[in-house]
């Protein structure tokens, strides 16, 4: 029976100080149960015929999104001269994208993934990432293919599915896509999350809604899946022109966890480039680091992109799961303070 996942006490940390630090804070048995579920996850895309791949963890441009902080390093020449500066991946999908456009056709990656962020019970800043592709897939039919994927790792049962929307009016009694930022504010208030900050637009009400007031219900063994985000939540996912439009956007709970966040795939060249923009401007107003967008994915996307979904998933957050765990501690051998 999976866990619970609920907030817990840190103390996890308070035990574990205590030991050497030379010692790894997962049991070697979940160790190899972690190499077992690996193992397993390559026998899924082996029977699907979905093709392995690699691509660089260094890139000379890095994600956009002002929520997203990469860490950067610098290229040399042998004389020490500085020439370039280098981002760690917080993703595979941008090189991902670059083969897909190539041809290379249905492909996964599993892969270690960096973010500039704090670490705890479920962040570390370098943790396994899994993420696949699949051409002449939509979102529903990768969600399709995420329910399969989920019975054969952990054992769950059918997944249920709620577009964002539904999920919004069933817990809060309230329309995501209509309400404005004054009637956000008052759900919120009226549930008691208070907010000092000045200043907060539509999309982080309805994130901070959706964070703790939502995610924590979405409890139990069978996995939840959400879809159809609002459209200024898209990030690299296509816009569906209805009334009101929606991204084809989905994430995917399990006992409560998010464990995966899919799209299907913008393949607008010109749409992506003004996107890139938009999250350049935001990261200026928000007074984040300046980073370089990808100019090569902006190529392949002008040279033709096929019509697909993709998924990213956390694979660490996936084996809390499958072993019963609430730390990711407990199944890394060596997080960020023991590295």
């Amino acid at each position: 029976m999976l866990p619970r996942l609920l907030e817990l006490p840190n103390l996890f940390y308070r035990v574990k100080i205590m030991q050497p630090r030379w010692q790894p804070t997962a049991d070697l048995d979940i160790l190899r149960t972690r190499a077992a579920i690996i193992d397993n996850i390559r026998a899924f895309f082996k029977q699907r015929n979905v093709l392995e791949v690699e691509t660089p963890l260094l890139s000379h441009a890095t994600v956009t999104d002002p929520h997203i902080h990469s860490f950067a390093t610098f290229l040399a020449h042998p004389g020490g001269r500085q020439v370039s500066k280098l981002y760690l991946q917080t993703s595979p999908e941008f090189a991902m994208k670059r083969l897909l456009a190539a041809g290379i056709g249905s492909i996964y990656q599993i892969c270690k993934a960096f973010r500039n962020e704090e670490s705890g019970r479920l962040h570390n800043p370098e943790f396994t990432m899994l993420e696949w592709y699949r051409p002449l897939f939509d979102h529903h039919q990768l969600m399709d293919e995420m329910d399969e994927f989920l019975s054969c790792i952990l054992q769950t049962s059918k997944a249920k599915r709620l577009s964002y929307r539904q999920l919004f009016l069933d817990y809060l009694n309230i329309d995501p896509h209509q309400a404005t930022v004054l009637e956000l504010k008052q759900i919120g208030e009226m549930f008691g999350l208070a907010i000092s900050a000045p200043i907060f637009d539509r999309d982080t009400w309805l994130q901070l809604l959706m964070s703790h007031l939502i995610e924590p219900k979405l409890t139990g063994e069978q996995p939840i899946f959400v879809y159809d985000f609002p459209k200024s939540q898209a990030a690299l996912a296509r816009i569906r022109d209805e009334e009101p439009p929606v991204a084809e956007r989905f994430e995917v709970f399990v006992n409560g966890l998010e464990i995966a966040n899919g799209y299907h795939e913008l393949i607008d060249a010109n749409e992506q480039r003004k996107r890139f923009r938009q999250d350049l401007q935001q990261r200026t107003k928000l007074q984040s680091e300046e980073v370089v967008q990808d100019e090569r994915l902006l190529l392949a996307l002008a040279n033709g992109f096929p019509n697909c979904a993709g998924v990213a998933v956390g694979v660490d957050r996936l084996i809390m799961l499958a072993v019963e765990k609430h730390y990711l501690a407990e199944v890394l051998a060596f997080p960020v303070e023991y590295a």
